[in-house]
């Protein structure tokens, strides 16, 4: 299944930048450990500065 996850991320020290991701995975716990990893490594973030508001089917 495809998901579409919105949220944002901190960038710096006071703001934050968007994101909307589309990924394709079993469920809505493993399309959000992915993007969690996708946006940690290509945006060197921890998982406590990721904010994912919403999931959903694509």
């Amino acid at each position: 299944m495809k998901f579409e996850i919105k949220g944002y991320f901190k960038m710096g020290k006071t703001s934050h930048q968007k994101f909307r991701k589309e990924v394709e995975a079993k469920n809505k716990e493993f399309a959000k450990e992915k993007v969690y990893s996708i946006i940690g490594s290509k945006h060197r973030v921890k998982r406590r500065d990721i904010e994912i508001k919403d999931i959903k089917k694509a």
